[in-house]
């Protein structure tokens, strides 16, 4: 899995300039709470995952939250919104520069490390989450979709308060 979404080619500035600004776009919308958005910026047969290190590097498919298209992804998106009930708080990710790079069939391949601050109602914030995303993008009329985003935790110890989307 690792190996299929490893570079193949340099890609110019202005599709880097392009990607990058969807991957900042994805984690504003989150941090700013805007969870309708989060499936549009997936293409409708794309494939969400949450899983760590340990797990991906052993190969297990499902980890800690896997979603198979956009369908999986808006059903999440409602039960966010009227079944789970949580501890009202935000989120801050910090991404760094992602590594992009174009595949033979068009498809572009992106990671990135980034971590996730939680801040809770209290005002206690906190290191929430870290690692990195292992992205595969297409273009859809013309706009970045994710084909595939696969977070990577760093750490196997989740907390139990994950609830949105990374």
């Amino acid at each position: 899995m690792a190996a299929q979404l490893r570079a193949e080619g340099q890609v110019d500035a202005a599709t880097w300039l392009r990607i990058e600004n969807f991957l900042a776009d994805y984690v504003h919308r989150l941090d700013d709470g805007l969870i309708d958005e989060w499936t549009g910026f997936f293409t409708e047969d794309a494939v969400y995952q949450i899983t760590t290190r340990e797990n991906f590097e052993a190969g297990y498919p499902i980890g800690i939250m896997l979603c198979n298209g956009r369908g999986m992804m808006e059903d999440r998106v409602l039960a966010l919104k009227t079944a789970n009930v949580f501890e009202p708080h935000t989120h801050c990710h910090i991404v760094g520069r992602p590594d992009v790079k174009q595949r033979p069939d068009g498809s572009i391949a992106v990671r990135s490390n980034f971590s996730v601050y939680r801040t809770m109602e209290s005002g206690e914030t906190g290191l929430f989450a870290i690692g990195k995303y292992l992205d595969l993008i297409v273009m859809e009329g013309g706009q970045p979709r994710f084909k595939e985003r696969r977070v990577i935790l760093d750490s196997r110890c989740v907390d139990v308060l994950l609830v949105y989307p990374l």
